[in-house]
């Protein structure tokens, strides 16, 4: 039966899109890389003169990058080191390194990297040999020397604390070269996630001091077995510009071409799945942007100035604004336009946005995250109540035809022709659409799987609990209770609908629950909790209709 098969797609709907997603990660456009920037761009020729020639200096010859695809990639080595200048805040916990002023290593004090380990902080940046990723910044000048992120720079202690009563920590840095001196002061603020990175640039000597800053994050790529999992979350880069808007740069792209841009504004990050770290230069002057692979395990993604003249006596202040954290919408649109769109939500963004929205705010008056998840899948059921009304008023109508239509099946055997025919009579003469039991699905599918998306990129479900058992609604079940619940109902669903009268397709059908009982097992503990309550309410709804027009009532 042509509706049977319309069915049994539907149900594979929720996989396909799946894969779909996938497929835009590897496949989708990507930003076109170009050969040369202009002006704005990263320093080459002379202007790269004073740099060092340390291949992840911008403007530095450009390192053998690994061949495209490669699977087992060389073992990455530590950055340079020298001494730790210790940072504590309400938030962070993090370490800058005398060599270069790179923010080496931020541990989230707010974000345990389990339920089980509250005083394990999870951490974001590192700078071990296993996994490099980091945040760096430097200048390069066109003569002569600037501190770029090899530089030593001195502090006046080693530690830094954000006491009780204090809402902002400074933690200046020095270099020195003769006259001219360089102050990079980080700014941390209470209870946020930006960190201001000042440059304070003194030029007490007889010449002019030509100079371009550059601020880039620098990242191991994640191991093999960490990019397998069975839910698909991108890690990687993305840029921002007003005209473009966000497009990934994921580490493929950067192995097989280095992006050269030029932006006006925007930002340059590093995402993973409920975390990011993102660089964000001044809005009215123009970048350029760049990646480079370094043929060892790591990258770069980040922005270049354009040349900045220093004054002789003058002195001129630069400010970059840096967001390590949580992929929490409302930070994250206080930063810089467009931010939000780390939280990846893919081809589906435009529902998706609206529906988290909706779901914040029921927690916000339940406090319950996975409470909230149930009322926002009753209030989509309802909006769709007529349309799934509809749905399975055919399908119940069908549902009474089929001892009919078996019986034609009987008459007719494989002259498939006659069968159709004398089918397609029996619906005109019953006035039945075999195709109304799945068309006003179809209309709902979007909806569901932007709540999917919306639930499964949040980071506010990481470690919240819901009740009993389950302590972490981004979680698997530990027990596979919900995962057999929603198998359950699978089966009664389709014991609601009509029985396919092809064997193959009766046999697929049964085992269709088995399978997604298998493919939820795995899936964090939210989702699946939509997707029991979702079915719930669809087995009451079409269990009171299905009875009505067995029993000749009108719905």
């Amino acid at each position: 039966m042509d509706n049977q098969r319309l069915i049994l797609s539907l149900g594979l709907a929720f996989v396909v899109l799946l894969i779909w997603q996938q497929w835009q990660a590897d496949y989708a456009p990507k930003p076109v890389p170009a050969s040369s920037v202009a002006e704005a761009g990263p320093a080459t020729g002379a202007a790269a003169t004073g740099a060092s020639n340390k291949e992840d200096v911008p403007g530095a010859s450009e390192a053998a990058a690994a061949p495209p695809g490669q699977s087992a990639l060389p073992t990455v080595r530590a950055v340079a080191s020298s001494k730790r200048f210790l940072v504590e805040t309400d938030v962070y916990k993090a370490e800058i390194d005398s060599t270069g002023g790179d923010l080496r290593r931020v541990d989230l004090i707010q974000y345990p990297v389990a339920v089980d380990q509250p005083d394990n902080p999870f951490r974001i940046l590192d700078d071990s040999p296993a996994r490099t990723y980091i945040a760096q910044t430097g200048l390069i000048a066109g003569e002569g020397t600037a501190p770029n992120h090899y530089a030593e720079f001195s502090a006046e202690s080693d530690r830094y604390v954000l006491a009780a009563g204090q809402d902002i920590l400074r933690v200046p840095l020095t270099w020195v070269d003769g006259e001219r001196v360089v102050i990079k002061t980080y700014i941390f603020r209470r209870g946020s996630y930006q960190i201001d990175v000042e440059y304070t640039i003194k030029n007490a000597a007889g010449s002019t001091w030509n100079i371009r800053q550059y601020r880039q994050l620098q990242r191991s790529r994640p191991p093999a077995e960490s990019e397998s999992n069975l839910i698909y979350t991108y890690t990687g880069g993305a840029i921002y510009s007003p005209e473009e808007k966000y497009e990934k740069v994921d580490f493929d792209e950067m192995d097989d071409a280095n992006l050269a841009r030029n932006i006006t504004g925007g930002w340059a990050a590093m995402l993973e799945h409920y975390f990011v770290s993102a660089w964000v230069p001044p809005s009215d002057k123009a970048q350029g942007y760049y990646s480079k692979a370094l043929g060892d395990g790591r990258y770069v993604l980040g922005m270049m100035s354009g040349q900045q003249v220093i004054a002789a006596g003058a002195t001129e202040v630069f400010t970059d604004r840096l967001y390590i954290g949580p992929k929490i919408m409302d930070n994250l649109d206080a930063v810089a336009e467009g931010l939000h769109l780390a939280v990846d939500y893919g081809w589906i963004t435009f529902i998706s946005e609206p529906l988290f929205w909706l779901l914040d705010r029921i927690q916000d008056i339940f406090g319950n995250w996975g409470v909230a998840i149930i009322i926002l899948t009753v209030l989509i059921k309802l909006a769709f109540y007529k349309l799934s009304e509809a749905s399975y008023k055919s399908m119940a109508n069908m549902r009474k035809l089929t001892p009919r239509l078996q019986a034609l099946k009987e008459k007719y055997g494989d002259d498939k022709q006659k069968l159709n025919a004398a089918m397609m009579e029996m619906y005109k003469k019953e006035k039945i659409n075999p195709l109304g039991g799945c068309l006003p699905m179809l209309v709902q599918i979007p909806v569901f799987i932007a709540l999917y998306w919306a639930i499964l990129e949040s980071v506010e479900l990481r470690q919240a609990p819901f009740a009993l058992w389950i302590n972490d609604l981004s979680q698997m079940d530990p027990y596979f209770v919900l995962p057999i619940i929603m198998g359950i109902s699978m089966l009664i669903q389709q014991k609601l609908n009509p029985a396919p009268m092809d064997p193959i397709q009766a046999k697929i059908m049964m085992a269709l629950p088995i399978v997604f009982t298998v493919f939820f097992a795995f899936f964090p503990s939210g989702l699946v909790l939509y997707w029991v309550v979702n079915n719930i309410l669809s087995i009451a709804q079409q269990w009171v209709i299905t009875k009505k027009i067995e029993a000749g009532e009108k719905v």
